[in-house]
């Protein structure tokens, strides 16, 4: 079997990992960029820095969670959303609330990207992914909670 490089772009970032997957994977996420809203780093800080009743919504593990976070997220790695998207965010059993703003970052945008599209599928009508690199945030010296 012979292993190929391929070079991603998240945001401005790009970094090379082994492919691990068909040509078809790929052409899946180009259409779940198209079908979801993201915005960058600096328009995500201007929102965090006033976000009022916006969500945000961390789906790294929570290993990753706790090595550095931003303050007042709400944390649900990505295989757990389904599940607990309804407790943690929507208010459920209360009130349900699947309008609620909500923004989602992971570490490199491609979780966030994909976390997005899941919640949309599921009736969300309010969620934008962060298309950043969790370093970046981190040398910009914007806020961190560890």
């Amino acid at each position: 079997m012979v292993a190929s490089i391929v070079f991603f772009a998240f945001g401005h970032v790009a970094f090379a990992q082994e492919r691990n997957w068909p040509e078809a994977h790929d052409q899946y996420l180009a259409t779940i960029k198209q079908a979801t809203t993201g915005i960058d780093m600096e328009a995500f800080k201007k929102v965090y820095d006033k976000k009022g009743n916006a969500v945000i919504l961390d789906v790294r593990e929570p290993d990753e969670y706790k090595s550095g976070h931003l303050p007042g997220s709400v944390a649900i790695p990505r295989g757990l959303l389904e599940a607990r998207i309804w407790r943690d965010v929507a208010g459920y059993p209360d009130k349900t609330d699947m309008t609620k703003k909500i923004y989602i970052y992971c570490r490199s945008g491609h979780r966030a990207m994909l976390a997005a599209k899941t919640l949309q599928d599921i009736g969300f009508t309010n969620v934008t992914y962060v298309k950043m690199n969790i370093s970046d945030w981190i040398k910009a010296g914007y806020p961190l909670e560890r």
